[in-house]
């Protein structure tokens, strides 16, 4: 039986917050389904902002101190199981009792430890992976230190590492002053993490990790390029030969139109009336005329300049001299918030604006939308298209990393397609696009077979699964 630790600073449903918490909450479980012999657990910190309600179905294992440079620090192992995998919580108030789950001064620290005690767990649990998978670089010092410090160890020797980037932009860069005070590695460990003159760890783990992945096909081709790659691509290209993209999925139970609670009507891709319904709904929601026509066109994103905000900026005002609706819900830099709540004050019966983090009115935006605008500079993967197009509101979107790997260009002749594309980072590129679905959308016949096609195509993670379980299987 093959045994797999993913270890991840963060995943759903427990403490969230992007698409990495997504993979670890969606991709133990799907691996453990693919009927394969396999073992699969996965380890998170125990943060302070995890629910009673989880914590009261964990069962204490065991504790033990962490020895990381001159400090010593308890630890203690909670279990939860479900859907087939065990997930185990490292706890620490000290390190992870805290309002954010990152962000904090002393992050490095916080994840050395985390990192530290991934690794001295196991003997008390008398499990060792066959392949350890870290994420990010919170985790990146697992895949380090294995390599590092623990690699004369019998019994941590057959282990193998997978080290996903899920955003190479966050790489755990630190000064070398705390190469041992802080991080407990030893001199010689020195060219391992060294990067222009500075600690790094997504580097370190990069150059240890027995194979690389990223959360698309195209985006790893883009890291081997130094626009995309945070000044890494030399290095990613030196181990380009352990280097793959697997695109993420989305769990198709959570987001589903045809059971989904937080929705007011529900529907499928075979009837679709309730889509409509929703389109009202939402436009009720946010006071805009109740138009059933006119076009709705949507983003739900962080309000962040990489989202491709400077191009909506640039043709926004000209796009509401049509005839369409534009929705937004976000929060982010303060010049885009103060920019939209102008826009929907100067536009009340064309734009609706909700500045906040809210779940369920995200899923009642997929539903009433008829279109779901992401024109990001870079991409790694994305999921908000991926949801989108399930809840029938079709994508608009760059060709850019795994927007190019799963929203394909709509062929009114064949029929074939997803979504509408445009490829140069260029805002009156993307207002054609628009201009494009929305012509589209005027023709009811293409827009319908358009709508079919995007709710109907497969997002699910059984197809990531199946292609990590294959790297799994190559070590």
């Amino acid at each position: 039986m093959k045994k797999i630790l993913l270890v991840g600073a963060e995943a759903v449903p427990f403490a969230s917050t992007g698409g990495l918490g997504d993979v670890m909450g969606s991709l133990p479980a799907a691996l453990a389904a693919q009927g394969e012999e396999v073992d699969v657990r996965a380890v998170m910190p125990l943060y302070g902002s995890i629910s009673d309600a989880y914590r009261a179905q964990m069962t204490k294992v065991c504790e033990f101190t962490v020895h990381l440079s001159w400090r010593q620090q308890y630890c203690g192992v909670y279990e939860y199981r479900t859907n087939g995998v065990i997930y185990y919580f490292l706890d620490n108030e000290y390190y992870f009792k805290r309002p954010a789950l990152y962000g904090q001064y002393d992050d490095g620290e916080r994840f050395a430890f985390f990192s530290h005690a991934v690794l001295d767990m196991l003997p008390l649990l008398q499990f060792f992976p066959d392949v350890l998978h870290a994420n990010d670089w919170q985790t990146a010092l697992t895949v380090i230190y294995l390599r590092q410090k623990y690699s004369a160890d019998p019994r941590f020797y057959n282990i193998k590492t997978v080290y996903t980037i899920h955003n190479i932009d966050y790489q755990g860069i630190y000064d070398f002053a705390i190469l041992g005070d802080v991080f407990d590695l030893p001199e010689s460990a020195r060219s391992c993490v060294e990067f222009d003159g500075c600690i790094n760890l997504t580097k370190g783990a990069i150059v240890c990790c027995d194979r690389l992945t990223t959360v698309s096909c195209r985006y790893a081709q883009e890291l081997q390029s130094p626009y995309f790659s945070g000044r890494l691509a030399a290095i990613i290209c030196q181990y380009a030969d352990k280097t793959s993209g697997i695109v993420n999925g989305i769990d198709l139970q959570y987001y589903n139109p045809a059971i989904d609670p937080d929705i007011k009507f529900r529907y499928d891709v075979n009837d679709r009336a309730g889509k409509g319904e929703n389109k009202l709904e939402l436009q009720r929601i946010l006071g805009l005329p109740e138009s059933p026509t006119t076009p709705v066109i949507a983003m739900v994103s962080r309000l962040a300049s990489h989202k491709g905000f400077d191009l909506v900026r640039c043709v926004l005002e000209e796009m509401l001299q049509w005839d369409i609706q534009f929705v937004l819900l976000g929060t982010g830099e303060d010049s885009l918030e103060e920019y939209f709540t102008a826009l929907a004050d100067r536009y009340p019966s064309k734009v609706g604006v909700v500045l906040a983090f809210n779940k369920a009115l995200s899923k009642q935006i997929y539903a009433g939308a008829d279109m779901f605008l992401m024109p990001s500079k870079s991409e790694p993967c994305g999921l908000s298209q991926m949801i989108a197009s399930v809840y029938g509101a079709v994508p608009i979107v760059r060709e850019i990393g795994g927007l190019y790997d799963t929203i394909k260009p709509f062929n009114p002749e064949t029929r074939e397609g997803n979504g509408v594309t445009f490829a140069s980072y260029n805002a009156h590129d993307m207002m054609d696009a628009v201009r494009r679905t929305v012509a589209l959308y005027e023709n009811g016949e293409l827009w319908s077979a358009l709508v079919h096609n995007a709710m109907s195509h497969d997002f699910s993670w059984g197809a990531s699964a199946k292609g990590y379980l294959g790297i799994y299987n190559t070590l």
